[in-house]
């Protein structure tokens, strides 16, 4: 079974660099990229993987590199998220055993208690919904993903989207041990604010508002 590891980029060249050697596991590797400025392009062409440039936004981004992909399963992963050891072996095997796709737990990759507690919550959220976002390392079936016509192309919410279409689709798997993704928003924006914007966006979109207005509260999309 076949695993191909997505990445959509916008000035990623620092998080890129981390990122791309620990996924060795991957059969297939594409950066997705929406103009970056910095060395983005270079740090991918260097790593071998392959490379796709265009309009940003992360549902575009990630829709244009999934209809290149040739590979059974499609792995979503953030620049700024670290897959754990064996994780492609993991998503191999709950899609052998039925799953259509899924994610994983969560941690931060700073260790303060407000964000321990955050995780925890996040995690909690994510049994209980069924719906793992895009900074937990979505994963869906190729034939799953071209049914539901894939992302929307959006610039926000798109991983939301998606997520609550899968669960339709059959049993979602909610793997461990988690992925580290950073902390650098709560950290640059503080914990208050930034649950305070998740929320008001969250709110707001089942309340019927677009995401590309919605967009425009989160500030920086990557």
């Amino acid at each position: 079974m076949r695993a191909a590891v997505i990445i959509p980029t916008l000035d990623e060249e620092g998080p890129l660099t981390d990122l791309l050697p620990t996924l060795g596991e991957a059969d297939e590797i594409w950066v997705s990229d929406g103009g970056s400025r910095d060395g983005t392009a270079t740090v991918a062409s260097a790593s071998g993987a392959r490379w796709i440039r265009g309009t940003p936004g992360r549902g575009a981004q990630l829709r244009r590199a999934a209809a290149r992909c040739t590979a059974d399963v499609l792995v979503f992963v953030h620049a700024d998220t670290r897959l754990p050891a064996g994780s492609l072996a993991r998503i191999r095997e709950a899609v052998a055993a039925g799953a259509v796709g899924g994610g994983f737990l969560l941690r931060f990759d700073r260790d303060l208690p407000w964000l321990r507690l955050g995780a925890k919550l996040i995690n909690l959220r994510s049994r209980w919904s069924e719906c793992p976002l895009g900074d937990q390392a979505q994963f869906v079936r190729r034939d799953v993903y071209e049914r539901l016509g894939g992302f929307r192309p959006w610039p926000i919410l798109e991983d939301l989207d998606l997520a609550r279409r899968l669960k339709r689709e059959g049993r979602v798997a909610l793997l461990t041990p988690p992925v580290t993704t950073s902390a650098r928003r709560f950290v640059r924006q503080g914990p208050t604010r930034t649950v305070a914007t998740n929320w008001a966006i969250w709110a707001l979109y089942f309340l019927g508002v677009s995401p590309l207005q919605l967009a425009r509260l989160y500030g920086k999309i990557r």
